[in-house]
């Protein structure tokens, strides 16, 4: 491996770390958070306080109706609280009579932290939603009637807010065989309540996004709210790392509450018009809960009842193919895109992982092998295809090895500062003669970052590893600790995990066989400069582990296993290479080269050749000048 590889991949290290910085606050940010908490602290009080006067006045308007028996809604404000259950074999979803909408949704199949059976994703201290429609003299709240149900089943129900002249407000629900419940708002005779222009109704949709998983800190970082814009298509998401309010002026296709592993998405058959405003407010880490979450929407209303205002909503866990299974079921018609809820990464990351990475691990998962072995196998599949350009790699810095006493003898009389370009031209011209390109380890090691760094978006984001044991790791989607303790230290959190420890320790393994390989390579101000390198490389395991001791053990276990066949397949090149058969072949080059004057040096080498000599005459014009 040459300089350029190690180049690579402290390349890689930088990418890694600032994403890892781009999705946590600064320190300056923390801080800063510190010292507002008294005035936020302040703020929420006055906020809490507003809250609630506003809903004992929401109340006593409400109390106030209920005696005015010349109230449109009069019947429907009276009655008393009733639980409908939907439930198939993927989800169990309760609505309430009082509002008509769900308050609870129950994911089965998947065990929450605590180790209980199936998955609360929210229940109705955490979820409300509420439909709003503005008449000519009365607005009708749904949250504040009381609706009766009919047509119950274990799939359907039907809910109805009778008013005072005969019309009502309908809710008619249709769960689905999987994830996905229909369901439309119907107002059924009451168009004359409403002015002749009224063509859409509002819609209050909040969330309080409960902590599913152990690690706190690394669930809420792919915890937020996501959206796709009905026009160009593109999904997009609020920070997940600061309280965001933002108002969306495209049309929308849906809106969307996701935990790291588990999502509830609202579709709307006419989309959500533009103006949707959209918020989102951490949580502490002691509060059991990630986020706030809010959506204030507006779509398509009939008054006159002919066409319902038509949804549709995917409850259930972030899987790219159950939801592309899922989407199949809508009854819009629509390119939904919902699959997008599972984050891939960047766009050409998404585009591996999209496109190979998940063909991979579907195929090995359908073997029946547990996801440790899983991780295995792909790493070895990976280095399988790999290998031919990290051979490729090695063999140039052999060459560049082997070549090492004839540079030194070649360059020997360039020792002085301003006879450096001199020193590099003599190198090039070496290189040339016996057929060797130092660059031709680059465009390997930059084939393999894509991949390395899309192996850092899949594995936190595969669901399919949530709640999988393998060897000490109870839980590949989380870390494994050794030692815990109760106070959070910064930069490590409170424990220390295993699994990140083997990384970096693998990373130390590597980076020593890469720098005894290079040690026996460099010449004159490269071997100065390779000292500095190699504190690089050995403070990168450092890094590392500040970076990945909160992140999932199945990520780091891949990274572990990655470096560590990276480090046999670095010792096992190093065994094999005959290194005085090498040079018996690179002289047999140079005579070959000597023997025919005319061939010219070509590709990247010459470019670089004649970018030297460039930079050695501007030199030479400039110290004319000053003379």
């Amino acid at each position: 491996m040459n300089r350029d590889t190690i180049i690579g991949f402290v390349l890689i290290a930088l990418v890694l770390i600032g994403f890892s910085w781009y999705n946590q606050p600064s320190a300056e940010q923390i801080e800063a958070q510190r010292k507002e908490d008294s005035i936020a602290a302040v703020m929420r009080d006055n906020a809490e306080k507003k809250q609630k006067a506003e809903a004992a006045a929401k109340e006593a308007k409400v109390e106030a109706a209920k005696g005015d028996t010349t109230a449109l809604f009069y019947s429907a404000l009276n009655g008393s609280e009733e639980d409908i259950v939907l439930k198939n074999q993927k989800v169990e979803l309760t609505l309430s009579t009082k509002g008509g909408t769900m308050t609870k949704a129950v994911i089965k199949n998947f065990t929450d932290k605590n180790g209980n059976k199936d998955v609360t994703l929210f229940d109705k201290q955490d979820q409300r939603m509420n439909f709003l429609l503005s008449g000519k003299q009365d607005n009708i709240i749904t949250q504040d009637l009381y609706f009766t149900p009919s047509n119950v089943s274990d799939s359907t129900v039907t809910m109805t807010a009778q008013a005072s002249d005969g019309g009502s407000i309908v809710l008619d629900y249709l769960l689905g065989p999987d994830h996905l419940l229909h369901f439309s708002l119907t107002a059924n005779g009451l168009g004359g309540m409403f002015a002749p222009t009224y063509k859409e109704m509002d819609i209050e949709w909040n969330g309080h996004s409960r902590q599913q998983e152990k690690g706190f800190y690394f669930e809420n970082r792919y915890t937020a709210l996501f959206y796709k814009e009905a026009q160009n298509g593109s999904t997009d998401n609020l920070s997940e790392t600061e309280d965001k309010t933002k108002t969306i002026e495209e049309t929308l296709d849906w809106v969307a509450f996701r935990n790291q592993f588990f999502s509830a998405a609202l579709i709307s058959k006419d989309n959500f018009a533009g103006g949707s405003t959209l918020a989102s407010v951490q949580d502490p880490k002691e509060s059991g809960y990630l986020k706030q979450f809010d959506a204030k929407l507006r779509t398509a209303f009939d008054p006159t009842g002919q066409k319902p205002s038509e949804f549709e909503m995917y409850i259930g866990p972030n899987d790219f193919r159950l939801i592309q299974a899922v989407e199949k079921q809508s009854l819009f018609g629509k390119d939904l895109d919902l699959e997008q809820l599972v984050n891939l990464g960047w766009w050409l990351f998404r585009l591996i992982n999209r496109w190979f990475t998940l063909y991979v691990f579907d195929w090995l998962a359908s073997w029946g092998f547990s996801m440790g072995i899983v991780l295995i196998l792909i790493t070895l599949l990976l280095k399988a295809i790999t290998f031919p350009m990290v051979k490729k790699s090695y063999m140039s810095s052999a060459k560049m090895r082997v070549l090492k006493p004839k540079l030194d003898e070649a360059t020997k009389q360039y020792d002085k500062p301003e006879d450096q370009m001199k020193k590099q031209q003599a190198m090039m011209q070496l290189y040339s003669q016996y057929g060797v390109s130092p660059l031709s380890g680059c465009l390997p090691m930059l084939i393999q970052m894509p991949i390395w760094i899309a192996m850092f978006w899949f594995v936190p984001n595969a669901i399919q590893l949530r709640g999988q044991s393998f060897l000490w790791m109870e839980d590949l989607a989380t870390y494994d600790p050794i030692i815990s303790w109760n106070s959070h230290i910064w930069g490590i959190g409170d424990h220390l995990s295993l699994s990140c420890l083997l990384f970096c320790g693998s990373n130390i393994l590597y980076s020593w066989f890469t720098m005894r390989q290079q040690k026996d390579q460099m010449v004159g101000a490269q071997a100065e400069q390779m000292k500095y390198m190699q504190y690089m490389m050995y403070l990168m395991p450092l890094m590392f582990f500040f970076m990945f001791n909160d992140y999932s053990s199945g990520l780091n276990f891949y990274y572990f296993i990655s470096l560590f066949f990276s480090s046999i397949i670095m010792w096992t090149l190093r065994k094999t290479t005959n290194d005085e058969k090498l040079l018996a072949i690179l002289e047999a080059r140079f005579k070959e080269n000597k023997n025919n004057p005319k061939k010219k040096t070509g590709g990247l080498a010459a470019r670089l050749e004649a970018m030297q000599k460039q930079a050695e005459e501007l030199q030479k014009q400039r110290m004319n000048q000053k003379k």
